[in-house]
């Protein structure tokens, strides 16, 4: 499904299983989770399975990924990726980082977000123009806006080291004509960094029940 999202030489891999090949993970991963709950370790090597059979597309030799601050993944040398998990989906991008600076994937469930949350992940002009959907509807906006933002977050934070707040994007979505359940959307911040644009574009669909996002910011051109 994440596919679908992305630029043919962005390498992907999905899965509905929520458990992992046995043996998948490397010591120095399954240390990571060691003291975690049966669910966590199970959906923590699903996704970095995935991760593997991404590194296998690209021609890149498999190897552990590890965490960094904030759990960020840390991808072999002259890579970039992202992974996401959520109940009954994981999905992991990888791609040369000769050909693309950062990429962020999110997949969440597309029903509506908790009482509050809303109001949490906002800002007013989304608020304005962004329906929420209701219960029995092909699309919630709302969970939508936040997976959008969630795949801003990790195509910004691995290239600035920088925290971004919910409040400091705002997105816009777009529908694709003759389809009511993918499009395209952009995410204006507030917030700038050196050498980083302020304006992104990217990908939404809605699919099996699941709403999934994608953002690829392309390398710099060579001087």
């Amino acid at each position: 499904m994440i596919e679908r999202l992305l630029p043919a030489w962005v390498a992907c891999a999905d899965t509905y299983d929520a458990d992992a090949p046995a043996g998948s993970l490397y010591p120095e991963e399954a240390q990571l989770v060691a003291r975690s709950v049966a669910r966590r370790r199970h959906e923590f090597a699903a996704v970095r399975a995935c991760a593997r059979r991404a590194m296998a597309t690209l021609g890149v030799p498999p190897a552990p990924v590890m965490r960094g601050h904030r759990g960020m993944p840390l991808w072999p040398e002259g890579t970039v990726g992202s992974m996401t998990h959520c109940d009954g989906y994981r999905a992991a991008v990888l791609a040369r980082a000769s050909e693309v600076r950062a990429v962020g994937i999110d997949a969440e469930p597309n029903e509506p977000l908790p009482q509050g949350v809303w109001e949490v992940i906002s800002v007013p002009s989304e608020r304005t123009r962004t329906p929420r959907g209701e219960n029995g509807s092909a699309i919630h906006w709302d969970r939508l806006l936040f997976s959008a933002k969630e795949s801003v977050f990790k195509t910004w934070f691995p290239l600035t080291r920088i925290e971004l707040d919910f409040q400091e994007a705002d997105v816009s979505f777009r529908t694709n004509p003759g389809s009511g359940t993918e499009g395209t959307f952009t995410a204006e911040l507030s917030l700038s960094a050196p050498g980083m644009p302020t304006s992104y574009e990217g990908r939404w669909l809605i699919d099996n029940g699941f709403a999934v996002t994608a953002i690829v910011l392309p390398a710099r051109p060579s001087a």
